[in-house]
């Protein structure tokens, strides 16, 4: 069974690479510290493989890091060890939707964009059935699945993170799971724009032509003295977890045009409304 450790792991990893790059170590360097290969050390820094203890305390040392990074790594260490609650749904979760559920509960930033559907934490029960529903046959497996996105969204409780959802004007229009749930779907997205954490802006087919990606792409940051920035990009048969910086700052990049092409809070407000008009 794959865990919701991975997702630490590989949180662990890119920190440790962040400190070794930062020192001008190479991994070769660190390779007998740990006991182990170059090929070892390279597995740990992209979260292949489960993060002991001793290693990662003794490669922390080693690096002389801080009081303040050392508690980082002893916090993501704890998390590790613990069985998250979506493991619980390992049957109906694929393992890249666990490892985002997992970065999404430690970032302090969440920036989404959405061109096919409402992004997974502002979408209704309704709405989220309906989506499974095209890829489940069991009705169990179809609730359970609906159950983790649900319980996903839980961090919208808390004052972080922050959450922008960039949503291109195509998903207003796009009728899933028909009028009555779209109009539902629809009026969560207003309740959920007038709340401060959350920042709904809609793209609209003129001022997105040009710089519209044609997938989503959700970029997470993290809190000072945490793991660096990353992008997740999902397709059909999976998902990539983007963290080098050049890649990074492209995908960053494309979602600064996106948000300067999308309509300001109110703009999109209105269009929200005009479209629940259409389905009532």
């Amino acid at each position: 069974m794959v865990t919701g450790r991975e997702a630490t792991d590989l949180l662990l990893g890119e920190q440790l690479r962040h400190w070794r790059e930062q020192r001008g170590l190479k991994q070769k360097d660190l390779a007998d510290v740990i006991r182990g290969s170059v090929s070892k050390i390279s597995r740990l820094e992209r979260g292949e493989s489960p993060a002991k203890a001793r290693d990662v305390i003794d490669l922390a040392r080693f690096m002389r890091v801080s009081p303040r990074e050392m508690r980082l790594i002893e916090r993501l260490l704890e998390q590790a060890q613990d069985r998250e609650w979506y493991d619980h749904f390992s049957d109906v979760t694929p393992t890249y939707l666990k490892r985002l559920i997992s970065l999404e509960d430690n970032a302090s930033e969440i920036t989404a964009y959405e061109n096919q559907v409402v992004p997974g934490l502002l979408q209704t029960r309704a709405y989220a059935h309906n989506l499974v529903s095209t890829v489940k046959r069991s009705e169990t497996d179809v609730d359970r699945a609906v159950e983790v996105r649900m319980r996903r969204q839980i961090i919208l409780d808390r004052p972080i993170p922050r959450v922008t959802a960039l949503i291109d004007q195509g998903v207003l229009l796009r009728p899933r799971g028909g009028r009555a749930v779209m109009c539902e779907q629809l009026e969560h997205l207003l309740v959920a724009a007038d709340t401060k954490r959350v920042n709904i802006r809609i793209v609209g087919f003129a001022e997105g032509a040009d710089v519209s990606p044609p997938y989503a792409i959700t970029h997470l940051m993290f809190g000072e003295g945490g793991p660096s920035e990353l992008v997740y990009v999902e397709h059909i048969n999976g998902a990539d977890y983007v963290t080098s910086p050049s890649a990074v700052d492209e995908y960053r990049n494309a979602l600064v045009k996106l948000r300067k092409a999308a309509s300001d809070r109110n703009e999109s407000k209105r269009l929200i409304r005009e479209a629940i008009k259409n389905y009532s």
